[in-house]
């Protein structure tokens, strides 16, 4: 038996004894858990509506979407060298029967769902890595698939945020990031990014209209949504289209005249990485991995990590409120009894 974090019909977690998975699917690996990142989307789907159903389909009850691990058994298809290595972990890129879900010491799971990690970096500090780096590469894929040339990240000190402006460091194309401080600012541009923003500061306005103007930034991506879309709004270019995917601005609702819409050619819309064809497409999955493999050992993509819990310390972790960016993580025994 193991330990392992498990949701029950009340939306509450609990620890529990579950057997251990020995067995290994085609297509599948099973991994030896380091460690699981809390994400803000563990806090919001839990609090957010859903059925029994959906909760049900996780095998065991087991919660968690991010981890990372040493791969212990492969299954028949998968790769040979990735047997032993380090890999960054995300459950929902591929739907499976046998996957388990991550807050838990050892884990099934699709190939899909892994990113090989270099042997120079800590396995830990990419526990909740890969949700941001498939998320900003699919995004990026997208709009350059509609003509764009450029970006602009609202949250851009947000664990996405950072993974996007590495990546389209990589790939030469146009940024803007806009942050809330100017320490944010600092940090941003001390890992080379070179367009960031402060939105509170003086002249933003101005100095965000003319940027994106140049750069021919016409597409954002959005995780604050608010005030600050309507703020950024009638300063975009001509045919810009925003892409929302979170709400850190809380309940204020965007409000754009339909007038500005007709003017410049706006539009909007969700965005969501299950959607995208990157995620849908396994080939295209495959091909976004195997680059992400490539760059994750920039420092941009780390995990930012705050305190450590044991699986048995979950309640204390869910509470866990340090400062923007920094992840609670839990870290299991890693010795579950085979049974």
């Amino acid at each position: 038996m193991m330990k392992a974090v498990c949701v029950t019909e009340t939306r509450q977690l609990e620890v529990r004894d579950v057997p251990t998975p020995v067995d290994v699917p085609e297509g599948h690996i099973l991994v030896d858990v380091v460690a699981a990142a809390i994400n803000h989307g563990d806090r919001f789907f839990l609090s957010a509506p859903m059925n029994s159903a959906v909760l049900n389909e996780r095998l065991y009850g087991i919660w968690g979407a991010s981890a990372s691990g040493v791969v212990r058994s492969i299954g028949h298809g998968v790769p040979t060298e990735v047997l032993g290595k380090n890999v960054a972990l995300y459950r929902s890129l591929t739907q499976s029967p046998h996957s388990i879900g991550l807050w838990s010491e050892r884990v099934v799971v699709p190939y899909t769902c892994a990113l090989r990690l270099p042997d120079t970096v800590d396995a830990e500090e990419y526990s909740g890595s890969l949700v941001n780096a498939i998320t900003g590469y699919a995004f990026l894929e997208e709009v350059l698939g509609e003509g764009h040339k450029g970006v602009i990240v609202t949250a851009g000190a947000s664990a996405t945020g950072r993974a996007l402006a590495a990546i389209a460091q990589r790939r030469n194309i146009p940024f803007i990031s806009l942050v809330r401080s100017e320490k944010a600012q600092e940090e941003l541009r001390a890992s080379g990014v070179e367009h960031v923003l402060v939105i509170g500061s003086e002249g933003f306005e101005n100095d965000f209209a003319v940027l994106a103007e140049q750069l021919g930034t016409t597409a954002v991506f959005d995780g604050v949504g608010g005030d600050l879309i309507n703020r950024i709004a009638p300063l975009l270019p001509a045919s810009s289209s925003i892409s929302f995917y979170g709400f850190l601005g809380g309940a204020v609702p965007v409000s754009v005249s339909s007038r500005l819409f007709i003017a410049k050619g706006l539009s909007m819309k969700g965005f969501s990485n299950f959607r995208s064809e990157t995620v849908r497409d396994v080939s295209k999955l495959r091909a976004a991995l195997d680059a992400l493999s490539a760059m994750i050992d920039d420092p941009m993509f780390r995990t930012r990590l705050g305190q450590r819990f044991t699986f048995d310390e979950i309640g204390e972790a869910m509470a866990y409120e340090p400062a923007s960016g920094v992840k609670a993580v839990l870290t299991p025994s890693h010795d579950p009894a085979v049974n």
